[in-house]
Protein backbone atom coordinates (compact mmCIF):
# COMPACT_ATOMS: atom_id res chain seq x y z
CA UNK A 1 0.00 0.00 0.00
CA UNK A 2 1.25 3.47 -0.85
CA UNK A 3 2.34 5.74 1.95
CA UNK A 4 0.82 9.19 2.45
CA UNK A 5 4.05 10.79 1.24
CA UNK A 6 3.98 8.76 -1.98
CA UNK A 7 0.35 9.66 -2.59
CA UNK A 8 1.08 13.36 -1.99
CA UNK A 9 3.89 13.23 -4.57
CA UNK A 10 1.56 11.58 -7.06
CA UNK A 11 -1.10 14.26 -6.50
CA UNK A 12 1.48 17.02 -6.97
CA UNK A 13 2.74 15.45 -10.22
CA UNK A 14 -0.81 15.24 -11.52
CA UNK A 15 -1.43 18.90 -10.59
CA UNK A 16 1.76 19.89 -12.43
CA UNK A 17 0.53 18.02 -15.51
CA UNK A 18 -2.83 19.78 -15.16
CA UNK A 19 -1.04 23.14 -15.17
CA UNK A 20 0.81 22.22 -18.39
CA UNK A 21 -2.41 21.09 -20.08
CA UNK A 22 -4.21 24.27 -19.04
CA UNK A 23 -1.39 26.40 -20.46
CA UNK A 24 -1.40 24.47 -23.75
CA UNK A 25 -5.17 24.79 -23.97
CA UNK A 26 -4.94 28.56 -23.52
CA UNK A 27 -2.18 28.85 -26.15
CA UNK A 28 -4.19 26.78 -28.63
CA UNK A 29 -7.27 28.96 -28.10
CA UNK A 30 -5.27 32.14 -28.68
CA UNK A 31 -3.54 30.67 -31.74
CA UNK A 32 -6.82 29.65 -33.36
CA UNK A 33 -8.05 33.21 -33.19
CA UNK A 34 -4.94 34.77 -34.70
CA UNK A 35 -4.93 32.38 -37.66
CA UNK A 36 -8.66 32.87 -38.23
CA UNK A 37 -8.10 36.63 -38.20
CA UNK A 38 -5.22 36.25 -40.68
CA UNK A 39 -7.43 34.29 -43.08
CA UNK A 40 -10.26 36.79 -42.61
CA UNK A 41 -7.98 39.76 -43.32
CA UNK A 42 -6.92 38.12 -46.58
CA UNK A 43 -10.47 38.07 -47.95
CA UNK A 44 -10.37 41.75 -48.88
CA UNK A 45 -7.05 41.28 -50.64
CA UNK A 46 -8.44 38.27 -52.48
CA UNK A 47 -11.40 40.37 -53.68
CA UNK A 48 -8.95 42.98 -54.97
CA UNK A 49 -7.03 40.34 -56.96
CA UNK A 50 -10.26 38.97 -58.43
CA UNK A 51 -11.35 42.47 -59.42
CA UNK A 52 -8.02 42.94 -61.18
CA UNK A 53 -8.50 39.72 -63.13
CA UNK A 54 -12.08 40.67 -63.88
CA UNK A 55 -11.01 44.04 -65.27
CA UNK A 56 -8.33 42.35 -67.38
CA UNK A 57 -10.63 39.70 -68.83
CA UNK A 58 -13.38 42.15 -69.71
CA UNK A 59 -11.23 43.23 -72.64
CA UNK A 60 -8.89 40.21 -73.03
CA UNK A 61 -11.15 37.20 -72.58
CA UNK A 62 -8.84 34.76 -74.40
CA UNK A 63 -5.74 35.73 -72.46
CA UNK A 64 -5.85 32.77 -70.10
CA UNK A 65 -6.38 30.04 -72.69
CA UNK A 66 -2.90 28.73 -72.01
CA UNK A 67 -3.97 28.03 -68.43
CA UNK A 68 -6.78 25.65 -69.33
CA UNK A 69 -6.83 22.38 -67.47
CA UNK A 70 -5.11 19.39 -69.03
CA UNK A 71 -4.47 15.81 -67.92
CA UNK A 72 -1.74 15.84 -65.27
CA UNK A 73 1.59 14.45 -66.43
CA UNK A 74 3.91 15.66 -63.68
CA UNK A 75 2.38 16.73 -60.38
CA UNK A 76 3.73 18.99 -57.68
CA UNK A 77 2.12 18.62 -54.25
CA UNK A 78 2.37 20.90 -51.22
CA UNK A 79 1.25 19.10 -48.04
CA UNK A 80 0.56 21.07 -44.86
CA UNK A 81 0.78 19.39 -41.46
CA UNK A 82 2.16 20.22 -38.03
CA UNK A 83 5.50 20.43 -36.23
CA UNK A 84 4.00 19.49 -32.86
CA UNK A 85 1.97 16.56 -31.68
CA UNK A 86 -1.14 16.35 -29.52
CA UNK A 87 -3.41 17.31 -32.42
CA UNK A 88 -5.13 13.98 -32.89
CA UNK A 89 -4.79 12.18 -36.21
CA UNK A 90 -4.63 15.40 -38.25
CA UNK A 91 -1.31 14.61 -39.98
CA UNK A 92 -2.26 11.01 -40.71
CA UNK A 93 -5.58 12.02 -42.26
CA UNK A 94 -4.07 14.73 -44.46
CA UNK A 95 -1.28 12.46 -45.73
CA UNK A 96 -3.64 9.55 -46.35
CA UNK A 97 -5.99 11.78 -48.32
CA UNK A 98 -3.11 13.37 -50.27
CA UNK A 99 -1.61 10.02 -51.28
CA UNK A 100 -4.99 8.71 -52.39
CA UNK A 101 -5.82 11.79 -54.45
CA UNK A 102 -2.39 12.04 -56.09
CA UNK A 103 -2.70 8.51 -57.41
CA UNK A 104 -6.29 9.12 -58.53
CA UNK A 105 -5.27 12.27 -60.43
CA UNK A 106 -2.18 10.99 -62.23
CA UNK A 107 -2.45 7.20 -61.97
CA UNK A 108 1.11 6.79 -60.63
CA UNK A 109 3.94 8.66 -58.89
CA UNK A 110 6.25 9.00 -61.86
CA UNK A 111 7.95 12.39 -61.91
CA UNK A 112 6.06 13.76 -58.92
CA UNK A 113 7.48 16.56 -56.79
CA UNK A 114 6.42 17.41 -53.26
CA UNK A 115 7.07 19.85 -50.43
CA UNK A 116 5.89 19.33 -46.86
CA UNK A 117 5.28 22.05 -44.32
CA UNK A 118 5.42 20.41 -40.90
CA UNK A 119 8.00 17.92 -39.63
CA UNK A 120 5.30 15.49 -38.48
CA UNK A 121 4.23 14.98 -42.09
CA UNK A 122 7.71 14.13 -43.36
CA UNK A 123 8.07 10.57 -41.95
CA UNK A 124 4.51 9.69 -43.00
CA UNK A 125 5.30 10.40 -46.65
CA UNK A 126 8.74 8.77 -46.40
CA UNK A 127 7.14 5.60 -45.02
CA UNK A 128 5.08 5.47 -48.22
CA UNK A 129 8.20 5.96 -50.40
CA UNK A 130 6.89 9.25 -51.77
CA UNK A 131 9.53 11.53 -53.39
CA UNK A 132 10.25 14.68 -51.35
CA UNK A 133 11.96 17.86 -52.51
CA UNK A 134 11.88 20.01 -49.41
CA UNK A 135 10.63 20.15 -45.82
CA UNK A 136 9.71 23.44 -44.15
CA UNK A 137 8.83 24.23 -40.55
CA UNK A 138 5.35 25.46 -39.70
CA UNK A 139 5.31 29.23 -39.01
CA UNK A 140 5.14 30.02 -35.30
CA UNK A 141 2.79 33.00 -35.71
CA UNK A 142 0.48 34.61 -38.25
CA UNK A 143 3.05 37.24 -39.39
CA UNK A 144 5.52 34.44 -40.14
CA UNK A 145 3.17 32.84 -42.68
CA UNK A 146 4.26 35.31 -45.37
CA UNK A 147 7.89 34.13 -45.30
CA UNK A 148 6.90 30.48 -45.67
CA UNK A 149 4.51 31.32 -48.53
CA UNK A 150 7.22 33.25 -50.39
CA UNK A 151 9.55 30.26 -50.09
CA UNK A 152 6.83 27.99 -51.43
CA UNK A 153 6.22 30.33 -54.37
CA UNK A 154 9.90 30.16 -55.29
CA UNK A 155 9.86 26.35 -55.17
CA UNK A 156 6.68 26.17 -57.29
CA UNK A 157 8.24 28.48 -59.89
CA UNK A 158 11.25 26.14 -60.06
CA UNK A 159 8.88 23.21 -60.59
CA UNK A 160 6.97 24.81 -63.45
CA UNK A 161 10.02 26.23 -65.24
CA UNK A 162 12.79 23.71 -64.57
CA UNK A 163 11.02 20.46 -63.66
CA UNK A 164 8.20 20.68 -66.23
CA UNK A 165 5.54 20.21 -63.55
CA UNK A 166 2.17 20.97 -65.15
CA UNK A 167 -0.17 20.43 -62.19
CA UNK A 168 0.23 21.79 -58.64
CA UNK A 169 -2.05 20.83 -55.78
CA UNK A 170 -2.25 21.87 -52.13
CA UNK A 171 -3.36 19.40 -49.45
CA UNK A 172 -4.22 20.68 -45.99
CA UNK A 173 -6.72 20.39 -43.16
CA UNK A 174 -9.76 22.64 -43.00
CA UNK A 175 -11.41 23.57 -39.71
CA UNK A 176 -15.12 22.80 -39.45
CA UNK A 177 -16.59 23.45 -36.01
CA UNK A 178 -15.14 22.98 -32.56
CA UNK A 179 -12.21 20.59 -32.86
CA UNK A 180 -13.51 18.99 -36.06
CA UNK A 181 -11.58 19.22 -39.33
CA UNK A 182 -11.34 17.50 -42.69
CA UNK A 183 -8.65 17.09 -45.38
CA UNK A 184 -8.99 19.46 -48.31
CA UNK A 185 -7.31 19.91 -51.67
CA UNK A 186 -6.79 23.06 -53.74
CA UNK A 187 -5.94 22.83 -57.45
CA UNK A 188 -3.42 25.65 -57.61
CA UNK A 189 -2.07 25.35 -61.17
CA UNK A 190 -3.02 25.58 -63.94
CA UNK A 191 -5.65 28.17 -63.10
CA UNK A 192 -9.18 27.08 -63.96
CA UNK A 193 -10.06 28.65 -67.32
CA UNK A 194 -13.78 28.35 -66.61
CA UNK A 195 -13.29 30.43 -63.44
CA UNK A 196 -11.38 33.08 -65.40
CA UNK A 197 -14.14 33.19 -68.03
CA UNK A 198 -16.79 33.64 -65.35
CA UNK A 199 -14.77 36.51 -63.89
CA UNK A 200 -14.64 38.21 -67.27
CA UNK A 201 -18.40 37.90 -67.72
CA UNK A 202 -19.28 39.06 -64.21
CA UNK A 203 -21.00 42.43 -63.91
CA UNK A 204 -18.68 45.18 -62.69
CA UNK A 205 -19.74 46.32 -59.18
CA UNK A 206 -19.75 50.08 -59.97
CA UNK A 207 -20.70 52.36 -62.88
CA UNK A 208 -17.07 53.42 -63.43
CA UNK A 209 -15.52 50.83 -65.74
CA UNK A 210 -11.80 50.14 -65.15
CA UNK A 211 -9.00 50.67 -67.65
CA UNK A 212 -5.29 49.85 -67.61
CA UNK A 213 -2.23 50.84 -69.62
CA UNK A 214 0.13 48.06 -68.55
CA UNK A 215 0.90 45.24 -71.01
CA UNK A 216 -1.91 42.68 -70.65
CA UNK A 217 0.39 39.65 -70.42
CA UNK A 218 2.57 41.29 -67.78
CA UNK A 219 -0.48 42.35 -65.81
CA UNK A 220 -1.91 38.83 -66.03
CA UNK A 221 1.36 37.33 -64.73
CA UNK A 222 1.45 39.79 -61.83
CA UNK A 223 -2.15 39.04 -60.86
CA UNK A 224 -1.54 35.28 -61.09
CA UNK A 225 1.38 35.61 -58.66
CA UNK A 226 -0.90 37.44 -56.23
CA UNK A 227 -3.58 34.78 -56.70
CA UNK A 228 -1.05 32.05 -55.87
CA UNK A 229 0.10 33.99 -52.80
CA UNK A 230 -3.47 34.35 -51.54
CA UNK A 231 -4.26 30.66 -52.14
CA UNK A 232 -1.15 29.42 -50.32
CA UNK A 233 -1.55 31.89 -47.45
CA UNK A 234 -5.18 30.95 -46.91
CA UNK A 235 -4.45 27.21 -47.03
CA UNK A 236 -1.64 27.54 -44.49
CA UNK A 237 -3.75 29.73 -42.19
CA UNK A 238 -6.62 27.21 -42.39
CA UNK A 239 -4.21 24.37 -41.65
CA UNK A 240 -2.81 26.13 -38.58
CA UNK A 241 -6.28 27.02 -37.31
CA UNK A 242 -7.49 23.42 -37.63
CA UNK A 243 -4.30 22.11 -36.00
CA UNK A 244 -4.80 24.31 -32.95
CA UNK A 245 -8.53 23.57 -32.83
CA UNK A 246 -7.72 19.86 -32.76
CA UNK A 247 -5.10 20.45 -30.06
CA UNK A 248 -7.59 22.50 -28.03
CA UNK A 249 -10.13 19.67 -28.18
CA UNK A 250 -7.43 17.17 -27.15
CA UNK A 251 -6.36 19.36 -24.22
CA UNK A 252 -9.95 19.79 -23.08
CA UNK A 253 -10.33 16.01 -23.05
CA UNK A 254 -7.03 15.61 -21.19
CA UNK A 255 -8.09 18.26 -18.66
CA UNK A 256 -11.30 16.36 -17.90
CA UNK A 257 -9.36 13.12 -17.47
CA UNK A 258 -6.87 14.81 -15.12
CA UNK A 259 -9.69 16.29 -13.04
CA UNK A 260 -11.23 12.81 -12.72
CA UNK A 261 -7.84 11.38 -11.77
CA UNK A 262 -7.27 14.10 -9.16
CA UNK A 263 -10.67 13.40 -7.62
CA UNK A 264 -9.76 9.73 -7.45
CA UNK A 265 -6.35 10.47 -5.92
CA UNK A 266 -7.78 12.91 -3.37
CA UNK A 267 -10.40 10.35 -2.39
CA UNK A 268 -7.78 7.63 -1.93
CA UNK A 269 -5.51 10.06 -0.05
CA UNK A 270 -8.23 11.10 2.42
CA UNK A 271 -9.22 7.48 2.94
CA UNK A 272 -5.62 6.46 3.56
CA UNK A 273 -5.12 9.42 5.90
CA UNK A 274 -8.25 8.51 7.86
CA UNK A 275 -7.01 4.93 8.16
CA UNK A 276 -3.65 6.20 9.40
CA UNK A 277 -5.34 8.42 12.03
CA UNK A 278 -7.55 5.52 13.11
CA UNK A 279 -4.51 3.25 13.44
CA UNK A 280 -2.70 5.87 15.55
CA UNK A 281 -5.76 6.28 17.81
CA UNK A 282 -6.03 2.52 18.26
CA UNK A 283 -2.33 2.36 19.18
CA UNK A 284 -2.87 5.12 21.77
CA UNK A 285 -5.90 3.36 23.24
CA UNK A 286 -4.06 0.04 23.30
CA UNK A 287 -1.08 1.64 25.04
CA UNK A 288 -3.31 3.36 27.58
CA UNK A 289 -5.14 0.12 28.36
CA UNK A 290 -1.82 -1.65 28.74
CA UNK A 291 -0.69 0.96 31.29
CA UNK A 292 -4.00 0.76 33.18
CA UNK A 293 -4.00 -3.04 33.34
CA UNK A 294 -3.18 -4.51 36.79
CA UNK A 295 0.22 -6.05 37.15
Amino acid sequence: MQTLQEMERKIQSTKDLQSVVTTMKSLAAVSIRQYEQAAEALKTYNVTVELGLQALFRSHLGLGLSTRQAPARRMGAVVFGSDQGMCGSLNEQVVSYALQRMVEITGDREGHRSIVVGTRVLPLLEDNDYPLDKSLNVPSSAPAITGVVQELLGAIEDWTTGEMVDQVYIFHSEQLSGGAYRPKEVHLLPIDQAWLSRLGQREWPTKALPTFTMNANRLFSALVREYLFVSLFRALADSLASENASRLAAMQGAERNIEDKLSELYGAFHQRRQMSITEELLDIVAGFEALEAPV
